[in-house]
């Protein structure tokens, strides 16, 4: 009964070895706030899709289901707790399979067995509550992308753990452009995957729990690319966590992008990588051996705080909890099911303390990064770390203008004066502080603010006859015709064949 379906995985094979794990073993440590869950399904109207099962050619606007974690208040005899039965039953939807019944769920997915190790997961209770009241508050936001293919639920376990932690986590699942069916990791997969992330960064909007200032993007496997291309075209991500992220295996489809640019990747970021593969593995997989040392993405950043950890103890499938618990285990390199579990919890603690430290500023979180394995009490047996620090960014005028723009376009020769002391190398250029302070005069609520721009221009540039002109204009703007008339004769001087000026003054003296 079970249905052929060309399932891609990469960088890991399976064997016929059942896993024995549970969530209770694993044994995260969750925070102080209970866990809020909700599933639903929004459409992309401006991208068309069709339903592979259906076998016909009917298309509709391309769903995008949404799993959303968040903390929350608990309403008792209306919310109810959640068990990993209710989590595959959303696997069954984004597989397309929603009606299959319950019975026949570790039969019919070719990833999913019908053992009894894995039966007894689904009566396993899980965190998360349905029917729940998000908390009050504004909490930092994780944007999660899924391995290949793969369902928005892959790393509920993760994801529940970090919402008890005062986090919002909101995911979709991987698939691909028209169909459920990707191409194979092309560039084309990648930027499918990374306009789907795109549409949550918009949803997150629609929530008033959300701190929409702290936002980090989140991937397993090749969600990991898809959110490396994202943060290049994005400004307003401030940190990404990469899961064993395919950009470490695949560095060519991200340089195909037409948006890849290194210089646009300057958040912090954090990589956790699988364990070193063996070359038994190596040979038989026909796996390049220098994915085991080579990381081109994380070599070629420059102004990218990048931590770089390798788990000793885990292969690529056990980055995800649905890896943890249902993945078969690979008899020539995994572990004990009690080392992966182990290795799964350190993975969820090492990220959690990421995420404090880049999105809530948090110092103990910054020192458990920046600290040796050992320091925190972990045996680098286990894990082993690399950090580099990002080269600085050359502060140009952009830089100072988001400086100029904070404090309202006010005191703006004392703020270059200050700013060019640090930065000696920074230059605004005569032309684009003209047409700033056109842009705010012209602005009947930022008049003064324009005026202010032309005044620190003719600091920098006192024998600009144009300058002048603007100045005026903006005075004449404001009825100060005693100042706009006193520099447009400052910009004649300078250029006696200025026909503004001229014009202007001329209607000034009638």
């Amino acid at each position: 009964m079970r249905p052929t379906i060309l399932i891609t995985i990469i960088l890991f094979q399976l064997s016929t070895l059942k896993g024995q794990t549970s969530l209770k073993e694993i044994n995260l440590n969750y925070g102080k706030y209970k866990v809020g869950f909700e599933h639903y399904t929004t459409v992309d109207s401006t991208r068309t899709y069709s339903v592979h099962n259906e076998f016909n050619n009917q298309l509709i606007n391309r769903p995008i289901p949404i799993s959303l974690w968040y903390p929350t208040e608990i309403q008792e005899g209306i919310s109810t707790e959640l068990s990993v039965l209710d989590y595959l039953k959303i696997l069954k939807e984004e597989e397309e399979w929603k009606n299959l019944p319950n019975d026949f769920l570790l039969d019919w997915f070719p990833y999913l067995w019908n053992t009894p190790q894995y039966k007894a997961h689904l009566s396993e209770k899980v965190t998360a509550f349905s029917n729940s009241i998000p908390l009050k508050g504004k909490f930092p936001v994780i944007v999660y992308a899924p391995s290949y293919q793969a369902s928005s639920i892959e790393n509920f376990s993760l994801f529940e753990y970090l919402a008890s932690n005062g986090f919002v986590v909101i995911s979709s699942p991987s698939r691909g452009t028209e169909t459920r069916w990707l191409e194979g990791g092309t560039t084309k997969d990648m930027e499918t995957q990374s306009r789907d992330v795109e549409i949550l960064l918009k949803e997150i909007n629609r929530y008033k729990n959300t701190d929409l200032k702290n936002i980090a993007l989140m991937g397993f496997s090749f969600g990991g690319l898809s959110n490396a291309i994202t943060v290049m075209k994005h400004k307003n991500i401030n940190a990404i966590v990469s899961l064993d992220g395919t950009e470490r295996y695949n560095y060519a489809v991200l340089e195909k992008s037409p948006y890849f640019n290194l210089d646009r990747f300057a958040i912090p970021y954090i990589h956790f990588a699988q364990k070193e593969i063996p070359e038994e593995v190596l040979k038989s997989d026909k796996i390049p051996a220098e994915l085991n040392y080579r990381f081109q993405l994380k070599d070629s950043l420059k102004y990218s705080n990048t931590f770089s950890y390798r788990f000793h103890d885990l292969t690529h499938s056990y980055f995800s909890s649905f890896g943890v618990l249902f993945a078969n285990r690979d008899k020539r390199q995994d572990k004990s099911d009690d080392k992966i579990m182990a290795s799964y919890k350190l993975l969820s603690e090492y990220t959690l303390q990421f995420l404090n430290a880049t999105l809530k500023n948090d110092k103990y979180g910054k020192e458990y990064i920046e600290n040796s394995p050992d320091k925190n009490g972990v045996l680098e047996t286990l894990i082993s770390k690399e950090i580099k620090q990002a080269k600085t960014k050359k502060f140009d005028y952009k830089d100072f203008n988001d400086l100029a723009f904070n404090q309202g376009y006010e005191d703006l020769i004392p703020l270059y004066k200050k700013t060019i002391a640090k930065h000696p190398e920074l230059e605004l250029q005569e032309g684009m502080l003209n047409t700033l302070g056109l842009r705010l005069v012209f602005n009947p609520k930022q008049i003064e603010q324009g005026v202010n721009v032309f005044l620190l221009a003719l600091h920098i540039y006192p024998n600009s006859a144009n300058l002048y002109d603007s100045l005026a204009e903006g005075y004449f703007y404001t009825k100060d015709f005693k100042n706009a008339i006193s520099n447009y004769k400052k910009s004649l001087k300078l250029n006696p064949e200025n026909q503004n000026a001229i014009t202007r003054l001329k209607q000034l003296r009638e």
